[in-house]
C-alpha cells in the first residue's frame, strides 16, 4: 500500500475522555490523531497474589477502529503527555 497523502490531526483535550471519544467517533477521515495531555487513569483491578483488591490498570480511551501508541509510563505519577491514534 502506498500512502499519497497522510492526514494527521492534532488536538490538546485538557485530560477530557469526552472529547477523545468524540473525535475517535467522528474523525475517521485521519490517518493519525495525536492527543495532548490525555486522560490517563485506571481502567479496572487486575489479580494480583500480593493485593487482594487487586492491582490498578492504568490506561485511557480504546476504540476498536484506532490502535495506541504511548510510552510505558515506569512510574504511577508519570503519565504519557502525548498518544497517537492510526486509524485501522
Amino acid at each position: 500500500m502506498i500512502v499519497k497523502k497522510l492526514k494527521i490531526l492534532s488536538q490538546n483535550v485538557h485530560k477530557n475522555s469526552l472529547i477523545v471519544n468524540t473525535l475517535l467517533e467522528t474523525q475517521n477521515q485521519f490517518d493519525i490523531i495525536l492527543i495532548q495531555e490525555p486522560p490517563w487513569s485506571e481502567i479496572h483491578k487486575i489479580p494480583s497474589s500480593s493485593d487482594c483488591e487487586g492491582e490498578p490498570l492504568m490506561g485511557t480511551n480504546h476504540h476498536p477502529n484506532w490502535i495506541s501508541f504511548t510510552r510505558i509510563s515506569l512510574e504511577k505519577s508519570d503519565v504519557p503527555r502525548v498518544i497517537a491514534y492510526i486509524n485501522t
